[in-house]
């Protein structure tokens, strides 16, 4: 009784001290990196692509010049006030695409987890517990961290005579769903991002079209001939909104599947590590 109350108590305090940290610093990126990036869309939207020399005679707002670059960034400001929203997401997009890749390669550790696994049943199978946990401190990944908490307590159930067995095989499956339990939220924080941009681009980028066409159609509705200059304007700005729109959009539905394929590939190393640990102990200490 008084070994299993000690288990409960330092999980408790692991998960205290584990999840209470990164919610914090995870609130303080996102809270960080979106005005910062709003900021940069607004600036970039003003100040590059509304640059006077995009635009013939270096009227703001006129037509844009016939080539080079500032013919695109002319083109692009012509989209309209949606266009610094867009710029937003597409920014915030990138963001978080860096920041999540960044941390799923080093989580991925210095090789991959499956090898781990491989080095680590052949140490158990000599009975080499301190050289199977050099492997994991060599990895330094999410497989890595959960074996070296597994290969702790498994070690530990070697020297127990108070436990049989099957009770030291649960104890240390328990020690690896709570190490796992852990790591997951660190590897698919943040993704909600991605998800939440995949659908938001698109309606954000028709919500500009249909300004656009609303500015077309008022063209048309003229008593005389319709304002040719104004109509191609209208036109022009649902275009680059609804382009900028699908593009944000499959950028961030392309890097959402990349990340949460690359999590299943760990996932399924992590699940592989934990049936080793206990077949491995089932085996070597009957």
């Amino acid at each position: 009784m008084a070994e299993t109350k000690t288990t409960v108590t330092a999980a408790a305090a692991k998960s205290t001290t584990t999840s209470n940290q990164p919610k914090k610093s995870n609130n303080l990126f996102a809270a960080l990196a979106i005005p910062i990036c709003l900021a940069i869309g607004i600036l970039f939207y003003i100040f590059v692509l509304g640059s006077p020399s995009n635009f013939q005679g270096g009227v703001v707002g006129g037509h844009p010049v016939e080539e080079g670059i500032g013919k695109w960034f002319g083109t692009v400001y012509m989209g309209g006030p949606v266009v610094p929203v867009l710029i937003t997401v597409l920014l915030v997009c990138l963001t978080f695409v860096i920041e999540r890749f960044l941390y799923l390669t080093k989580a991925k550790g210095k090789f991959s987890g499956s090898e781990l696994v491989r080095k680590v049943q052949y140490h158990l199978a000599n009975k080499n517990v301190d050289a199977a946990l050099a492997e994991c401190d060599k990895q330094k990944g999410s497989v890595g961290n959960v074996l070296k908490a597994g290969l702790k307590k498994y070690k530990e159930m070697i020297g127990n005579t108070e436990l049989d067995t099957e009770q030291k095989i649960l104890t240390i499956k328990q020690e690896i769903e709570e190490t796992t339990a852990l790591e997951l939220p660190m590897m698919e924080k943040n993704l909600v991002f991605l998800s939440t941009i995949a659908s938001i681009a698109t309606l954000i980028g028709l919500f500009g079209t249909v300004l656009g066409m609303i500015r077309a159609f008022s063209a048309m509705a003229t008593g005389g001939a319709p304002d040719s200059a104004q109509l191609a304007g209208g036109i022009s700005e649902a275009l680059i909104n609804t382009a900028l729109g699908i593009g944000t959009s499959a950028v961030a539905i392309i890097m959402y599947n990349y990340f949460t394929t690359n999590i299943d590939s760990i996932t399924y190393a992590i699940d592989e590590s934990g049936f080793t640990l206990t077949q491995s102990f089932a085996a070597n200490h009957k």
